[in-house]
């Protein structure tokens, strides 16, 4: 199991890569969403934004100031993309890759 854990975060963090320098929204799982520019992703999915902004800037008024963040990937919910820049086959293509090696196990 926990090595199937790794085959898909690496999947993950291969196609994050590839979004470096994209406009992102990252949904935090307290319900934080904040949009910014990806500028580094790590092994663990933890991200770097800068040029941030919040979507609810009157429930998180503390975050108006804030221009770059640091978000551990343990507290991401979900990461919205601009649909142009996902490469649906290539991402279907390596899934399928990966539940080959999966199964040949």
């Amino acid at each position: 199991m926990a090595a199937n854990v790794h085959i898909n975060n690496m999947l993950f963090y291969s196609f994050f890569k590839t979004l470096v320098g994209k406009q992102v929204t990252v949904e935090l799982k307290n319900d934080l969403q904040i949009q910014g520019t990806l500028v580094s992703v790590d092994q663990f999915l933890n991200i770097k934004l800068d040029n941030i902004s919040v979507t609810d800037e009157r429930k998180y008024p503390h975050m108006m100031s804030v221009k770059n963040c640091f978000i551990r990937g343990s507290v991401v919910r979900y990461v919205s993309l601009p649909p142009q820049f996902v490469d649906t086959a290539l991402l279907q293509d390596a899934a399928r890759r990966d539940a080959q090696a999966q199964a040949g196990k």
